[in-house]
C-alpha cells in the first residue's frame, strides 16, 4: 500500500479543492480512494466538485471536521477554511465505496445497501479485509447493523461528521454530492494490515450505577432508580442547576460516563450532551436499561498527553510501520484541549514518525477492541494503522 497527504487553506471551496488534489495526482498518480476532510466554512459541494475535477475516477468520501485537522505540517484550520486528503493506492489494494442520504430510507436498510454497492463498486462479491464508515451524528450503530447483516463482523474505524457549534452545520462527502444526514463506506480489499486501537482514555472512579430507565435510545432517564441527573450531580459534588442544558456537555468532558463491553476489553465512552428539565440526561449514542454505567474522570493534561499513549499503544499492536495512519480524535476532547492543540498536532507528527497521516475531530468515533463488535462511542480515539 501507498498513501499521501495533501492540504488547502486557499480563499474559496474551488481553489481549496482544485489545489490539494492536485498534490495528490502528483503524489500518488494511481490513488484507490481520496479520504477528504473539510472546513463546514467551505461550499461542501463546490469543494467535491474542484476534487474529483483533478482526481477522476477516484472515490472521494469523508466529512466536515470541528474546528480543523492534522497533518504532517501540524495543525491546519482554526480560523481560516481548511481541507486535507489522505489518499492511499498501489498494487494489493481495491476500494469500493458508496453513500446514501437519510432521507432514502431507515438507517438499518440503508446500511445493508451501501454495503452491496460498495461490493458491486469494487467488483467483489465477497466481505472485504476491513472497512470505512462515516455518518451523521444520530443513528450510527443502525448503519453499522445493515452492513454487518451483509458482510458479518468485519473490522471497521471511522468517525460522525462535525460542525464548530454543534449545530447541524456538518457535511457528509460523497463523491460529487454532499448531505447532513446519512452514511458512507469504503470496503478495503487487500492483504496489507490493518491495526485499530479503540479508547477512551480515561480512569474508571468508583461511582457507577445500573441504567433503570431510558428514554429512547439516548437519554438516561434514570440511575439505581433516581433522577440521572441528579445521581451524576451528587457523584461530582456539584448541583444540578450547574448541570442544565449546554453545562453538562462541558463539564462533562473531564468527567464521562463508560460502558464496558461484555469481557472487559472495551469501555465505550457515551458524552453527557445536555442536562433535561426532567433531570434525565442526553447522551451522543445509545444506551440500554439495565446496563452499568461507570464515571469516568481524565483533567486536560490527560487529553492533551492520550494522544501520545494511543498513538504508542497502537504502534506496538501493529508491530511493524504502517503505509499511512488514520488519526479519529472526539471533537470534545478537542474543544476541552483548546489553545494546547499545537502540544496535541506535535505529538502525532512525532508518533507517526514520518508516516503520512491524517487527523480529523469528530462528533462521534469508531472501531473495536480485540474481539470485540464493533462499537461506537464519544470522547474517544479511534486510531488506525493502515497497510
Amino acid at each position: 500500500m501507498q498513501s499521501f497527504v495533501a492540504t488547502s487553506t486557499a480563499a474559496t471551496a474551488a481553489a481549496a479543492g482544485a489545489e490539494a488534489a492536485a498534490k495528490i495526482k502528483a503524489g500518488l498518480p494511481d490513488a484507490k480512494i481520496a479520504m477528504a476532510y473539510g472546513s463546514c466554512d467551505y461550499d461542501s459541494a463546490e469543494l467535491l466538485s474542484a476534487i474529483a475535477s483533478e482526481l477522476p475516477g477516484v472515490p472521494v468520501l469523508g466529512n466536515t471536521s470541528f474546528t480543523g485537522i492534522v497533518t504532517p505540517e501540524g495543525f491546519v484550520g482554526g480560523d481560516t477554511p481548511f481541507v486535507g486528503i489522505l489518499a492511499l493506492g498501489g498494487d494489493d489494494l481495491v476500494v469500493g465505496a458508496a453513500g446514501a442520504s437519510r432521507a432514502t430510507g431507515e438507517p438499518r436498510a440503508i446500511g445493508a445497501d451501501l454495503a452491496r454497492r460498495a461490493m458491486a463498486a469494487a467488483g467483489k462479491n465477497e466481505a472485504p479485509a476491513y472497512w470505512y464508515m462515516a455518518a451523521s451524528p444520530a443513528e450510527e450503530e443502525y448503519y453499522i447493523k445493515g452492513v454487518t447483516e451483509v458482510i458479518g463482523r468485519v473490522p471497521y474505524f471511522g468517525g460522525s461528521a462535525a460542525d464548530n457549534e454543534i449545530a447541524g452545520k456538518w457535511w457528509i462527502y460523497n463523491g460529487t454530492e454532499a448531505f447532513q444526514d446519512g452514511c458512507i463506506v469504503a470496503f478495503f480489499y487487500t492483504d496489507t494490515p490493518f491495526t485499530n486501537k479503540f479508547t477512551g482514555a480515561y480512569a474508571e472512579t468508583d461511582d457507577f450505577g445500573v441504567v433503570t430507565k431510558m428514554n429512547g435510545d439516548r437519554a438516561i432517564a434514570e440511575i439505581d432508580g433516581k433522577p440521572a441527573l441528579q445521581v451524576y450531580a451528587d457523584w461530582r459534588g456539584m448541583s444540578v442547576d450547574d448541570l442544565m442544558g449546554a453545562n453538562l456537555l462541558s463539564e462533562s468532558i473531564v468527567s464521562p460516563l463508560g460502558f464496558k463491553d461484555r469481557l472487559g476489553d472495551l469501555v465505550a465512552i457515551r458524552h453527557p450532551m445536555g442536562g433535561n428539565e426532567d433531570l434525565s440526561i442526553a447522551v451522543g449514542a445509545k444506551v440500554v436499561e439495565k446496563t452499568c454505567v461507570i464515571r469516568m474522570e481524565g483533567d486536560v493534561d490527560c487529553l492533551v498527553g492520550s494522544v501520545a499513549k494511543t498513538a504508542g499503544e497502537l504502534k506496538e499492536k501493529a508491530g511493524a510501520k504502517p503505509a499511512a495512519y488514520f488519526f479519529v480524535h472526539c471533537g470534545g476532547r478537542r474543544a476541552a484541549i483548546a489553545d494546547r492543540i499545537d502540544e496535541v498536532a506535535d505529538a502525532f507528527v512525532k508518533a507517526a514518525d514520518g508516516v503520512p497521516f491524517l487527523a480529523e475531530f469528530t462528533f462521534g468515533e469508531y472501531g473495536y477492541e480485540d474481539d470485540g463488535l464493533n462499537a461506537t462511542g464519544g470522547l474517544m480515539l479511534s486510531f488506525t494503522a493502515l497497510g
